[in-house]
């Protein structure tokens, strides 16, 4: 096969990237050592929601490439979420300042560069940094999610979607950790027993496993992520005034301790936008794009099921107009089923200092399409800022494969000054809904009889929710949990002396209601004890469909229509993770 000459390969390029439509400028191409500016690489903008990888070593650039992206991405009206790991993408908020070398960079390229800030939306895991708080409920959570950050086993994982149905089963809201607890306890105590018989599939032994996992997570400060309100994820969705995409930076300063917690929350949002957004098909331009960073921790050790739900995901999402991109070391980290549907590929610089890092090298290489560069050499060469490209075209095929140096950002390279991200934070139309925890009636207040801690607003509970279950001391059970595992006295508080009348009354504001609302107090009625009747079976028309089918085809099959009925009923309202967010359950 004949060599071609620098100007066959350079006219390859030239033409594989003259794209019609908007896009995303790149950077310029490097053909054999030499940089050409009249070689511009390119994305199509309609084509990000094909979904792409950013991949390289540390320290060659990926950090600056999503900076770079997202800038263009807001200019262009698209809505960009990116996690900020290292604290340095906050540096949208801030102009960069021009230099001789940033200006020697920039003009080799052919950049027109001016300084320029980003409308910029910070956010913080619970809390846990100066952005407006997120929060999200155990039950929107989900089990598959959950178990990922519980690390459980198959075996395990199954046992606690079996919890998430009693509860759904008997409206018994999951909102915060104590609330899954709370439901455990009952299902392990003499009082449930008979509840925990009819699950068949959930052991004293399980249940004490996932009771333990619970606690930890509790130990490690996890519980000031699940509550309410629960963040909305059509948040993520802005546009300026303006008309720029908002940015959405998600602040990430404990990442090295919960670095679990941080991949999968990462996925419970594209899992919930997944659920709320409806089919899009092809647009001009991409609904949002989602840089999800430190993509291994999302698959390291992953279950089959859980691994399953981020391909389904990943393959449908692109319909209702998302583009995700994945961003890790080597294409190594991503399974082989979500890597196949990644059409758009930068990889900067890898390096092969270890016999693992040469078979990551090749690995990495048998993934591209043939090209006129010595892939092998190029990615081990390629300099900080260069990267090896290959993207989709607007007809669905893939352009050429370039080193491309790319472009600077026109915001500072590095974090923004606290008092802009303070004061940005506390201008936020976003702080006012979700700066406040509420803490609302739900399981743990059904279960135990107590009303709820007065951390807030007080929502009603859904019309016609079911009678709770029992009551009995759930917080004894927990502190004897937490001493058990701990080794020391438990240091949850001793309870209050039982009220006369401790059943609490689930009267108040509706739920998104200003928190300055007052809560009306209705009179109570007295209570009348009646027989004990098998609960109804859930789901509205599936649950009474179950009941009918068992019914007409006799004693021995009543059980399995019932649960026909109301796995469909529950299949309805939990998405592919298994989540449910309050919105669809209204």
């Amino acid at each position: 096969m004949a060599t071609k000459t620098t100007a066959e390969k350079l006219a390859t390029i030239q033409k594989g990237y003259t794209l019609e439509g908007s896009t995303i400028e790149l950077g310029a191409a490097i053909v054999d050592g030499e940089l050409h500016k009249d070689a511009p690489v390119r994305l199509p903008l309609a084509m990000m929601n094909r979904h792409g990888l950013v991949a390289g070593a540390t320290g060659t650039g990926k950090t600056v490439t999503l900076h770079m992206m997202a800038e263009q991405l807001s200019t262009a009206g698209v809505p960009v979420f990116l996690a900020d790991i290292k604290g340095d993408l906050s540096g949208l908020a801030t102009a960069a300042v021009g230099s001789d070398k940033l200006t020697a960079r920039t003009q080799s390229i052919g950049q027109p560069w001016q300084g320029r800030t980003f409308p910029v939306e910070f956010l913080a895991l619970g809390g846990d940094g100066n952005g407006v708080p997120v929060r999200a409920t155990v039950t929107s959570f989900g089990p598959i999610l959950l178990s990922r950050i519980m690390e459980l086993n198959d075996t395990q994982e199954s046992s606690l979607q079996l919890v998430f149905y009693f509860a759904d089963k008997n409206g018994l809201e999951l909102i915060d950790l104590k609330d899954l607890r709370a439901v455990i306890q009952f299902l392990t105590s003499d009082e449930g027993k008979d509840q925990l018989e009819e699950l068949g599939g959930l052991s004293k032994a399980t249940a004490g496993v996932i009771l333990r996992e619970i606690v930890t997570l509790e130990a490690q400060g996890l519980e000031k992520f699940f509550g309410e309100p629960e963040f909305d994820t059509a948040e993520l969705l802005r546009t300026a005034p303006d008309g720029r995409g908002v940015v959405t930076c998600l602040e990430l300063p404990t990442l090295q301790t919960k670095p679990m917690l941080f991949s999968t929350f990462l996925m419970w949002l594209l899992a919930d936008l997944f659920e709320d957004l409806p089919e899009a098909g092809d647009l001009d331009k991409p609904k949002l794009v989602f840089f999800l960073d430190e993509a291994h921790l999302l698959f390291n050790g992953a279950s089959k099921a859980f691994l399953e739900a981020i391909t389904t995901t990943v393959r449908l999402i692109r319909s209702k107009g998302v583009g995700i991109f994945f961003v890790t070391q080597t294409p190594k980290d991503v399974p082989a089923d979500v890597l196949g549907q990644l059409a758009n590929r930068v990889q900067h610089a890898l390096r092969a200092f270890t016999p693992e890092d040469a078979k990551a090298l090749k690995a990495t290489v048998s993934t591209f399409p043939l090209s006129d560069y010595d892939l092998e050499e190029t990615l081990t060469s390629a300099g900080i800022g260069e990267a090896v490209i290959t993207v989709m075209n607007e007809k669905g095929a893939p352009t050429p494969v370039a080193l491309t140096r790319l472009r600077a950002p026109e915001s500072l390279m590095g974090p923004s000054d606290e008092a802009l991200v303070r004061s940005t934070v506390a201008g936020s139309a976003l702080l006012g809904k979700y700066g406040t925890a509420v803490d609302n009636p739900s399981a743990y207040e059904k279960l135990s009889g107590k009303a709820a801690a007065p951390t807030g607003p007080a929502a009603g509970s859904p019309a016609g929710a079911p009678e709770s279950p029992g009551a009995y001391d759930v917080d004894a059970e927990a502190r004897r949990i937490e001493e058990e595992i701990l080794g020391r006295p438990s240091s949850r508080p001793a309870p209050a002396p039982a009220p006369v009348d401790p059943e609490p009354q689930y009267g108040g504001p509706d739920y998104g209601e200003p928190a300055s609302k007052p809560r009306a107090k209705a009179p109570r009625a007295p209570r009348t004890r009646q027989p004990r009747e098998p609960q109804p079976q859930p789901g509205g028309m599936m649950g009474d469909l179950g009941g009918v089918l068992g019914g007409a085809l006799g004693g021995g099959l009543k059980s399995m229509a019932r649960s026909m009925g109301t796995q469909l009923g529950r299949e309805l309202l939990r998405g592919v993770f298994g989540t449910s967010s309050r919105r669809r359950r209204r």
